[in-house]
């Protein structure tokens, strides 16, 4: 792929690191591809970050076609630069944009496309411990008319934002509230889609939860509303017993790269994992009788999240004694430190930039 780059006439100063929030600064640059039917992908080019002109017709606005992803660039203790399993985003994008009839690009271009900006961009990668360069490809349909069908016309983006670590003070459990009126997706939908609708019909029920002082809230399944399945916007995962569960993957839940991972590391330290349903019946009974050790969420952005707090109904758990557990620490310790290259890489997750 031929990409053409338009370097900034003004480069800004990189922010203090001890500031960096999450989103909030942006690199110099972006990228941009043009996509129509019958001619593919083209004008494949890097610009300095501004903003973008759109027909106010454009599909994106009306119908929701969208969708997008989330990955990092890490400063290893050498002053080198990795990513950690980029390509699993990129085949998981192509996932999202089948489901959503927007298309693909070829896993090659992607990787391309991803080097080579991260490349121009590299100073912007902060150096200390937990922080990182957010990157967030996304592609959305601009046919310029009111009509819904599937696209013929498409953006495809990718933005970076220099972020701090996900815990200001420290990794600490969260209290999380058993969400029974909202549901996140249902089967045959667009759950296992990284897609904007997912996340803007899941606020409501997030507001919700903080005005009573809870974090987020644990999603239930659409369908017989019983069986758990996300927390927020990330994966979940028991250790109930001497067994690991996480929810199996129906069709109505993101199939996360942290989940993966977290289940790869799990079993080559002879956990025994369980990708299955799983009722809030069951999770409550273990709840009462203490059987449930441990609980945490699982996403990019945070690693892992421990929760310390589950609500029910009028009815509320201490997980754990409230505090982090053994197995947590230990993923957390593990995919950190692979991340950013304290720690052998023994799974073949790293793809070094530079």
């Amino acid at each position: 792929m031929e990409i053409k780059v338009t370097k900034t006439t003004k480069p800004s100063e990189m922010p203090e690191e001890a500031k960096l929030g999450f989103g909030k600064v942006f690199t110099d640059h972006m990228f941009i591809m043009d996509y129509e039917e019958g001619r593919g992908w083209f004008d494949a080019r890097i610009v300095p970050f501004g903003r973008i002109s759109l027909h106010p017709a454009s599909t994106v606005l009306h119908y929701g076609a969208e969708i997008f992803e989330g990955l990092k660039a890490y400063r290893r203790a050498d002053g080198g630069v990795q990513l950690f399993r980029p390509m699993e985003n990129i085949r998981r994008m192509n996932r999202s944009a089948e489901r959503m009839s927007l298309p693909e690009i070829p896993e090659e271009d992607m990787l391309q496309i991803l080097e080579t900006f991260v490349r121009l961009e590299e100073r912007f990668v902060p150096k200390s411990f937990g922080t990182s360069l957010y990157l967030r490809p996304f592609t959305f349909g601009n046919d310029e008319s009111l009509g819904v069908h599937a696209v013929k016309r498409a953006t495809f983006m990718l933005i970076a934002s220099p972020s701090g670590s996900y815990y200001a003070e420290g990794i600490n459990p969260v209290k999380i509230m058993i969400e029974s009126e909202d549901v996140r997706t249902v089967r045959g939908g667009t759950g296992y889609a990284k897609c904007g609708g997912n996340y803007a019909a899941s606020t409501r029920a997030g507001e919700r939860a903080a005005k009573k002082g809870y974090s987020q809230v644990l999603w239930l399944d659409g369908v017989e509303r019983k069986y758990i399945e996300e927390v927020g916007a990330m994966n979940v995962m028991f250790k109930i017993g001497d067994e690991i569960v996480t929810p199996m993957l129906t069709g109505s839940i993101l199939p996360g790269i942290t989940r993966k991972s977290c289940i790869e590391v799990l079993q080559s330290l002879g956990y025994k994992v369980s990708e299955r349903l799983l009722s809030v019946d069951e999770l409550v009974a273990a709840l009462e009788s203490g059987e449930l050790k441990e609980a945490w969420g699982c996403g990019t952005a945070a690693v892992v999240s421990p929760i310390g707090t589950l609500a029910y109904g009028d009815k509320e758990y201490t997980v754990g004694g409230g505090k982090i557990g053994e197995v947590t620490g230990q993923l957390y310790d593990t995919l950190t430190g692979i991340q950013w290259g304290k720690v052998e890489d023994t799974f073949g997750w790293i793809y070094k930039i530079s």
